[in-house]
């Protein structure tokens, strides 16, 4: 394991507090790792799912969430970053990993999970953002995100924003 991971790792959740998480959040959390991971490492995508997925004490998660997401945002990894270029306010090389990752994650999610409503997967990310991510990374993720939704959802923010 490299030393940023190690960092990240000690950063975690514990055990006690993974308990008390739905089985999807955990899932979110869980690929988002996977992602920072192999920002980080430039690792196998199949040997960080398989490292993941045995690790112990990693509670309850779904397991087909999560392979869904780590799988599918690391495959469209080039396409995703392509649709959040536009709304950052730096160079997608100047994103911190845990930013990175979360970005990642939710901009596949607004894409590829259609049957989860854009504001959940807007209110996940943001949470993700704020237990792994710097002081106001959430902010910037909340940003990025709310401007990309109209973008790749136009139909369910239209409908949304009717009163």
């Amino acid at each position: 394991m490299s030393k940023a991971v190690a960092v990240e790792a000690k950063k975690a959740p514990n055990t006690k507090n993974v308990t008390n998480k739905s089985p999807r959040h955990r899932a979110r959390e869980l690929a988002m790792q996977g992602i920072y991971q192999w920002r980080i490492t430039a690792g196998d995508e199949a040997k960080i799912e398989k490292q993941i997925q045995s690790e112990k004490n990693i509670g309850r998660f779904d397991k087909e969430l999560f392979a869904k997401l780590l799988r599918g945002a690391l495959s469209h990894h080039a396409d995703i970053e392509a649709l959040i270029t536009p709304h950052l306010d730096r160079p997608l090389e100047e994103l911190s990993p845990v930013e990175f990752a979360v970005l990642l994650l939710g901009a596949f999610e607004l894409v590829q999970n259609l049957e989860v409503p854009y504001r959940v997967v807007i209110n996940e990310a943001v949470e993700l953002a704020k237990t792994f991510g710097g002081t106001d990374g959430h902010k910037f993720v909340n940003g990025v995100l709310d401007k990309l939704a109209p973008q790749v959802r136009a139909l369910e923010c239209a409908a949304d924003s009717k009163p």
